[in-house]
C-alpha cells in the first residue's frame, strides 16, 4: 500500500477507503442502538398527570409573559406619541 508523503493525506488505496467508511456505518449504527437503549431502559418519561400539569405551568406561564410585553409596548408606544407629537396630548 502507497502512502503520501504528505501529512494529513491519507492512501490512494480504494480498500482503505472501504474500511474507513465500512468503520463508520458501524459506528453510526452502534451510537443509534446505545441512543435507542438509553432511551427505552435509562430514561424516566413523566406520567400523563405531570404531562398536563406541565403544560398548564408553560400555558399560564406564556400568557403572562405575553400581557407584560403587551403593557410595556402599550406604554412604550405611548411615551413615543408624546415624545413626537411635541408632549401635546392625543
Amino acid at each position: 500500500e502507497h502512502w503520501s508523503p504528505k501529512p494529513g493525506v491519507g492512501s490512494s488505496s480504494l480498500s482503505s477507503r472501504a474500511k474507513i467508511n465500512k468503520n463508520m456505518k458501524l459506528k453510526i449504527l452502534q451510537d443509534i442502538e446505545d441512543s435507542y437503549n438509553e432511551l427505552r431502559y435509562k430514561t424516566s418519561w413523566p406520567t400523563k398527570s405531570q404531562l398536563a400539569d406541565s403544560t398548564v405551568v408553560v400555558m399560564v406561564a406564556s400568557i403572562i409573559i405575553a400581557i407584560g410585553i403587551f403593557i410595556m409596548d402599550t406604554v412604550i408606544d405611548r411615551v413615543m406619541h408624546i415624545i413626537y407629537n411635541g408632549f401635546a396630548l392625543f
